[in-house]
This record gives structure tokens, C-alpha cells and sequence, in this order.
């Protein structure tokens, strides 16, 4: 990673924050919780010409994470902004220290972080892929199908998604919609790449009959069955099956992930920049990993095109070895809120912008159409 290239200082001389909302193209439903409409916080951190672009990651409720869009703008606007406004800064890793003295509240972090990056990125000229010693043109992508009551419906729509190039597909479970689900897509799709996602929904004790009879149906991984606090049993759990385990809400920081390496406790980690609180925080989460040989992918969060970007570029770092959930822009969006949106290859792939910072434009036009309100932040210096 590449922190020392600018030769003059950033100074932060204006944050505006919009607060937007859209509806997503269908609903989705996890074992927390179904969305419909997205709440966002978009950062924009200005310095002489240049702006950055960030996005909180948030839910309206705090069923994933303790975090809503809510509170992002409080932190921002109370302690994090005020933190960081008229300051100049030589490098993200000094910015992003600037931030811990906020316990917490990673997503918060993220998006402030995110928006310093991008700025920096632009300053110097370059794609942020290269600052982070990202190697990849285009990053293979898979889609997350959320839980659905009607196994047809479930079947049409997996189908469509592989129709449209998807290397991957994971399917959302929860306890009494599993076994039977995964036995009815499987006869149907014998051969896809396919991996499922519990979001914490199961407990050891009360399902260990049904966690174990996952191994069944030739997964790629199980992502987060159990408790996102609960390191050990899944060391337990990930000892007595063969399909790999993946760690998603447990892994909260580099310090949980060190942790659950050493306990023995996940195979693969998904490392999500909001969930972990930044880029810093990603890159040291991914450097473990290599270190001791456990497997990583990049997961979204229902992001616009903003967010979406940032996930490209740290997806572009070459031992990423999964498919990431980074799907086009009309996954989610009838329209994205930049330009160009990003498109699925048909080798299910997405390009990693290559012009300078996130490498798209927002479309300002698109983004005001779906602004609630928003905030401007100046400088006094």
C-alpha cells in the first residue's frame, strides 16, 4: 500500500453530508429482517478542487449492525467532522488516526474514511486500487438472493441471475427455510458455484443436527451460522463439518479476526470495510489472512454505485480468492447515482474503474433527485 506518494499536504476546507433515500428494485429479506427502501449518508470532503466521495453503509434499523443512518449522522456531525474540518493531513494512515478516539461506530469511520481516500486518490492522480497494491483489471462477482417463501420464484430467480453471468450465488437461510430449499435448488442447479448465508440466524445446541447436514450440498462456504459473538462455537461447528466456514458480522476488527484465526474458528473471512471500519482496517484484516492462510472475499452491503466502487478497488488486491458481492449497479438500482453505472462482463466479472480515486462520476442530478436533506461543514481557516 502507498501512503507517502503526496507531496503537499491535504486540507480539508468543506464536508457536505446528504442524506438520501432509495427504494431498492425488490425487496430483501434476510434471517434480521427485509429492506425495501435505503436510508444513506453520502460524505462529500472538499479540498481546493478536488471532492471525495464516501457512503455510509447503514440500515435504518440496527438488526445487522448497531449502527443506522442515524447515528452515522451523529457521530459525523458531533465528533468526527469537527475532528477532521481546516486540518491537513499527509496520508490516509494519519487521517484515519485521527478518528480513533471514537470508540466504535465503524461505520461511521467508514464513510469519512472512505471520502479522505477517494480525495487523495484524486490528488495524486491515480486509481485507489494502486495505492492499496491492487493487481486486477476486473474482480469475479457473485449475487446474494434473500430468503424468498415460494421455492418456484427462488428458482426463476437464481436462474436469471446465472442467465445474466454470475459466477456466484448465495442464498440467504435461516432455521426451517434450509435443508429443503438447498435440496430443491440443488436438484435444479447440481453444479453452480453456491454458498449460503445464516446472518448468526442458528445456535449450536438447537441445530447442530441441521448445520451438519449443510455438507450435503456441495457449498462453497457457509457464511456466519451462529451468534456474531460466538468465536468458540464456531471453532466447534467448523471442526466437525467439511464444508469451509465463513465469518462475516463476527469479524468486527483485526483484532476479532486475529482471534478467530487463532481459535481456529472460520476458514474463509469476509471482509467488509464498513463492518470493519475502513480501508486501514480491511487491508491489515487481509494481510492476516494471507499470513495464515485463510481465504478472504469482499462482501456489500446493498451499496450505491459510490460504495460499490470502493469495494472494487480493494477487490482488485490478488489474493482475494472468492467471488465478492459486488453486483452491478441494476442488482439493486433502477437508476445508480453515478456515471458510469458499473456492469456485469459476461464472464461475471466487473471492471475496476481505472481513472483516478473511485474512478466514476457522481451523477449530481440523480443524487439531488433522491436527497431527504443535507449538511455543509466549512472551514473557518
Amino acid at each position: 500500500m502507498v501512503e507517502a506518494m503526496c507531496q503537499t499536504s491535504i486540507l480539508i476546507d468543506r464536508i457536505v453530508l446528504r442524506h438520501i433515500r432509495m427504494r431498492l428494485r425488490e425487496e430483501f429479506r434476510t434471517s434480521f429482517g427485509t429492506t425495501t427502501w435505503r436510508d444513506i449518508i453520502i460524505v462529500e470532503m472538499h479540498s481546493e478542487n478536488f471532492i471525495g466521495y464516501g457512503e455510509s453503509a447503514t440500515n435504518s434499523f440496527p438488526g445487522y449492525s448497531y449502527e443506522t443512518y442515524e447515528t452515522v449522522l451523529l457521530i459525523l456531525k458531533k465528533f468526527l467532522i469537527p475532528r477532521v474540518l481546516g486540518k491537513r493531513f499527509n496520508s490516509p494512515h494519519e487521517f484515519r488516526e485521527l478518528l480513533e478516539f471514537v470508540r466504535g461506530h465503524p461505520m461511521a469511520k467508514t464513510s469519512l474514511e472512505y471520502a479522505f481516500w477517494d480525495l487523495y486518490a484524486k490528488l495524486l492522480g491515480k486509481p485507489l486500487y494502486e495505492l492499496y497494491g491492487g493487481t486486477k483489471a476486473k474482480v469475479p462477482v457473485g449475487v446474494s438472493i434473500g430468503v424468498m417463501d415460494k421455492i418456484s420464484q427462488l428458482i426463476d430467480v437464481i436462474q436469471y441471475y446465472l442467465d445474466e453471468g454470475y459466477s456466484r450465488i448465495k442464498l440467504k437461510i435461516a432455521p426451517n427455510h434450509d435443508l429443503d430449499v438447498l435440496s430443491k435448488v440443488r436438484d435444479v442447479f447440481p453444479d453452480i458455484n453456491l454458498q449460503v448465508d445464516a446472518n448468526a440466524a442458528y445456535d449450536l445446541f438447537k441445530h447442530e443436527t441441521v448445520l451438519l447436514k449443510l455438507d450435503d450440498f456441495d457449498l462453497t462456504m457457509i457464511e456466519q451460522p451462529l451468534h456474531y459473538f460466538d468465536l468458540v462455537d464456531h471453532a466447534i461447528l467448523k471442526s466437525k463439518l467439511r464444508t469451509p466456514l465463513c465469518l462475516d458480522e463476527s469479524i468486527s476488527s483485526y483484532h476479532i479476526a486475529k482471534a478467530a484465526i487463532k481459535l481456529g474458528s472460520c476458514d474463509i473471512v469476509n471482509i467488509k470495510p464498513p463492518r470493519v471500519g475502513g480501508i486501514r482496517e480491511s487491508l491489515n484484516i487481509y494481510r492476516l489472512c494471507v499470513e495464515n492462510g485463510i481465504c478472504t472475499w469482499i462482501g456489500g452491503m446493498l451499496e450505491t454505485g459510490i460504495g460499490k466502487a470502493h469495494l472494487l478497488h480493494i477487490a482488485a488486491l490478488s489474493d482475494i480468492a472468492y467471488p465478492s458481492d459486488i453486483s452491478a449497479s441494476s442488482r439493486y438500482w433502477k437508476e445508480d447515482i453515478i456515471d458510469p453505472p458499473h456492469k456485469l462482463n459476461p464472464d461475471g466479472t466487473i471492471d475496476v474503474p481505472k481513472r483516478p480515486g473511485i474512478g466514476v462520476d457522481v451523477d449530481l442530478d440523480i443524487l439531488l433527485k433522491y436527497q431527504i436533506r443535507s449538511w455543509e461543514f466549512k472551514s473557518h481557516f
